[in-house]
């Protein structure tokens, strides 16, 4: 076992991962629940699952205001959950509800919801990148003090768009944190084999900020969000986060990963977030009935929150072209 995780934490950071534990929970249950209902043929289309992730979102989203905004990946659930994206409005839109955050238009790929500042997440690599860097602009502009997030994975760090929005943050001082997750993984192949440079050389490149920090350790991601993002508001300019994860699935619901060496997989549960955390939060005297506690709270929420949206109705045909052509609502 990591030593780390059996050394006693100070209070306040103990109090710190027992916040984050939860959130990291919940997001860990609903993509659980998100595979059955795939299985069964409830969800429409792909889903992509970012079990095994969890600590990013949770440590990001806790130094976040309604008023900061993030666009997302096509992996993208963890971070709209800790976004603030009601749970019951989440699954309608996964189960194609005319309830849905999206009107049920969207599904897993392309949730949005503007009312938390959450600008979507996205089917295209790296397309969240750019929608991120304009709002940052947006921000700059109404001196308001929020902040964008550009989430995106390694796969988009070979894409021109990501260069060419690095570079107009890092000349108009844009008010953009750069979060990459890095799962080693673009698609089926390994980042090594899909971009020759470094993150860390990139920034330097453009004089921007650059943190790294072990995306699995929900308190370090956390610490660092904190230093990262009170840089961002206090001077106004843009840097990076990488995070480095794993992959717990497949690239999509249903990969048989044929690709990915079994000693990858067999290793993957030494870099679980959830047992990372509750291994370090027990050892600073947090009692297994505080963990069944959350447990019990989490799968309440998401089987009454699957409940509504199991029981919403499904979109109407003549309303399809609403939002799509001139003239057309619904």
């Amino acid at each position: 076992m990591n030593p780390a995780t059996t050394t006693k934490l100070a209070p306040a950071a103990r109090d710190q991962l027992l916040a984050l534990y939860p959130v990291m929970l919940r997001i860990r249950r609903v993509e659980e629940r998100l595979s059955k209902l795939f299985a069964d043929s409830e969800i429409p289309g792909f889903i992509h699952l970012s079990t095994g992730q969890e600590a990013v979102p949770a440590g990001i989203a806790a130094h976040l205001t309604p008023a900061d905004t993030i666009a997302i990946t096509h992996r993208g659930h963890g971070h709209a959950l800790a976004k603030g994206v009601p749970l019951a409005r989440f699954f309608a839109e996964m189960l194609g509800r005319d309830s849905g955050v999206c009107r049920g238009r969207g599904g897993s790929m392309h949730i949005a919801d503007a009312t938390v500042g959450m600008l979507g997440a996205n089917g295209i690599v790296a397309g969240g990148i750019p929608i991120a860097t304009g709002s940052a602009l947006a921000h700059q502009l109404d001196g308001a003090g929020a902040i964008a997030v550009s989430c995106f994975g390694d796969g988009a760090l070979a894409e021109g768009v990501f260069h060419e929005c690095i570079n107009l943050a890092a000349l108009w001082q844009l008010p953009c944190l750069f979060l990459c997750e890095n799962n080693g993984w673009g698609e089926f192949s390994p980042t090594v084999r899909q971009f020759s440079g470094r993150l860390a050389t990139l920034a330097a490149a453009f004089g921007i900020d650059y943190v790294e920090v072990d995306g699995s350790d929900a308190l370090a991601v956390s610490v660092a969000a904190a230093q990262v993002i009170d840089g961002i508001r206090t001077h106004g300019k843009p840097a990076v986060l990488e995070c480095h994860v794993a992959r717990f699935q497949g690239h999509f619901e249903g990969d048989p990963q044929k690709y990915r060496a079994e000693e990858e997989k067999a290793a993957l549960p030494d870099r679980d977030p959830l047992a990372l955390a509750r291994a370090r939060l027990s050892a600073s005297g947090v009692a297994p009935a505080e963990f069944e506690r959350f447990e019990t709270l989490v799968m309440g929420e998401i089987e009454e929150a699957l409940g509504v949206a199991r029981a919403a109705a499904l979109p109407d045909f003549a309303s399809a072209g609403a939002a799509v052509y001139a003239g057309k609502t619904a």
